[in-house]
């Protein structure tokens, strides 16, 4: 009895350090200098091909204070900057594919969060989910950073598909990209 009980211990434990390490050794997001990324620093969030839009702002939703993450039209649209909170309490650094919060830093009149939120409607021409804003706690308000593969200067999509923050959960996981809603994109 006590020796199946120190095998599952000692196998538990082997998990455990096996997951730790392979969760901190993502390699750190880097900005357009180079430098990691850092928690509750502002960043712009900017599109790789400048000719496609310019950086990620608010968008006013058909309701009252329903906003959506959206993107400038142009590249000379300054947006609003970012900040990023990893899901992993006293983690400073952002890491590649690992859940993270990302909210506008700005203010609004309406009285409530610009946190990312993965919304449940889809576009109706697109098909695509939304990004809104609030903040539920929820996995909805979990995203990551990606390196594109097959680049090497730096090029990242941002994902939903928050298995850290439920790692027995099912989701609809994706990339984010852009939708175009009334000239904005």
């Amino acid at each position: 009895m006590k020796l199946t009980i120190l095998i599952n211990l000692m196998t538990w434990l082997v998990i455990a350090i096996a997951a730790a390490s392979a969760q901190s050794g993502s390699n750190p997001v880097l900005d357009t200098t180079g430098k990691p990324l850092r928690r509750g620093v502002k960043y712009y969030i900017k599109p790789a091909i400048t000719d496609n839009g310019g950086r990620f702002t608010l968008v006013n939703g058909t309701q009252w204070c329903q906003l959506y993450a959206g993107q400038e039209i142009d590249s000379r649209g300054k947006g609003f900057p970012v900040t990023f909170e990893p899901l992993a309490k006293g983690e400073e650094v952002i890491r590649e594919s690992r859940d993270l919060k990302i909210t506008f830093s700005s203010i609004t009149i309406c009285i409530k969060s610009t946190t990312w939120q993965m919304e449940g409607m889809r576009d109706s021409v697109s098909g695509r989910r939304l990004i809104g804003t609030g903040s539920s706690g929820k996995a909805s308000n979990y995203f990551r950073i990606v390196k594109q593969s097959g680049f090497d200067d730096g090029i990242y999509n941002i994902g939903w598909c928050p298995a850290e923050f439920c790692n027995v959960c099912r989701f609809d996981c994706g990339f984010v990209g852009a939708v175009v809603k009334n000239v904005r994109i």
